[in-house]
């Protein structure tokens, strides 16, 4: 299966991380992995889950949802609640922006993670963790500037895809490589070098440890890019 627009098998999609997308949240970001396009915002809200109060810790979650024509055919909306899929996302985006804190010595106040899927063509989590890394800092910053608190953002976080699509390793996998690939992955990264997560599986035979090898060193490279963007869109 080739690959849209020429693109070689260790090339990222065209990566755009738009902050300061949302006026009204303390920290957010519009992050475009090709054709994915996730809002992302950090808003900073008083108070913490009961089970943290009286800590004078604070807290970090994450929601995810994907709107309704965000894929070739209308989805509904969760209304109910998140599903199965939906809610392992949003405790994965939570997991990985947990990550980039140093502590959470910023009082009894919980940083609430927002991404929205406008436009969904693989890799939504990633791209949604991401993005949600520089609203994440961003907010962070408004916080310590707000509250007289430490800063508590540590590290950047990125996270990418990688599989195996008729025997090649590929980095970034849009939608029809992710669903035809013998092996999947998404690896969450916090710089330099450090892992937070990895999501594997085959979809058919089983793969060796030399392949996994190739595709966790593609996914580190891969993430190194996106510090890069993530650097240069908060300026750093």
């Amino acid at each position: 299966m080739a690959r849209a627009e020429g693109r070689g098998a260790q090339e990222l999609r065209t990566v755009s991380l738009e902050r300061n997308m949302n006026p009204y949240a303390e920290g957010s970001c519009l992050v475009r992995m090709g054709n994915t396009v996730v809002h992302c915002t950090v808003s900073v809200e008083e108070g913490v889950p009961r089970w943290r109060r009286g800590s004078g810790l604070g807290w970090m979650t994450a929601e995810y949802a994907m709107l309704p024509r965000a894929t070739s055919e209308r989805t509904a909306r969760e209304r109910r609640g998140p599903g199965g899929r939906t809610a392992e996302i949003q405790r994965l985006i939570g997991r990985s922006l947990r990550a980039a804190l140093k502590d959470f010595d910023f009082g009894e106040r919980t940083l609430h993670v927002d991404c929205d899927v406008l436009q969904a063509d693989g890799g939504t989590r990633t791209a949604a963790i991401t993005g949600s890394a520089v609203a994440a800092a961003d907010a962070c910053g408004w916080m310590a500037q707000e509250h007289g608190v430490n800063n508590p953002f540590a590290s950047l976080v990125s996270a990418i895809s990688v599989g195996i699509v008729d025997e090649e390793v590929r980095l970034d996998l849009e939608y029809a490589e992710d669903s035809a690939a013998q092996v999947d992955a998404n690896v969450v990264v916090a710089e330099p070098d450090l892992l937070v997560e990895v999501q594997g599986t085959a979809e058919g035979r089983p793969f060796s440890r030399a392949r996994f090898d190739e595709l966790l060193d593609l996914a580190v490279a891969g993430a190194k890019q996106l510090f890069g963007e993530q650097r240069r869109a908060l300026g750093w």
